[in-house]
């Protein structure tokens, strides 16, 4: 007996419709689109850690006491007064929202064309079948 959700179908819960090829070829969308979604997600949250530590540095260097400052660019370090370090700092935050802004409309595309799927695919295998992550 077929399992939705990990519970047993009762009988007038099964669904024999055969799978199409467009059928398979929907099923097949939406786990790439998943796996697209988890490592945007991913993405984003280390985008987000990544601006928490920018925020982090540029209230240190509001803080300073004008003395030069090392930055770190890649594995070099650099020294540098603390207004070259700030305009690095606001510029770097510019470029890193940039990229943010660019995922999440991007995760927000993917949500909403798996939506589709869904109503597509739960709309012709009902309990059938398991769409969820």
């Amino acid at each position: 007996m077929p399992e939705a959700n990990g519970m047993i179908l009762s009988k007038e819960e099964e669904n024999d419709n055969e799978v199409r090829r467009e059928d398979q070829d929907a099923i097949n969308e939406f786990g790439r689109l998943n796996a697209r979604l988890d490592e945007v997600k991913r993405q984003v949250d280390n985008l987000k850690k990544t601006l928490e530590k920018i925020d982090d540095a540029s209230t240190e260097l509001m803080m300073g006491d004008g003395d030069a400052v090392m930055l770190s660019l890649g594995g070099a370090m650099f020294e540098a007064t603390e207004d070259e370090a700030t305009e690095y700092c606001e510029a770097e935050v510019e470029r890193q929202q940039k990229i943010l802004d660019k995922l999440s409309e991007e995760e927000a595309g993917i949500v909403e064309r798996q939506e589709t799927l869904k109503k597509l695919l739960y709309g012709r295998f009902g309990k059938s079948i398991n769409l969820e992550a």
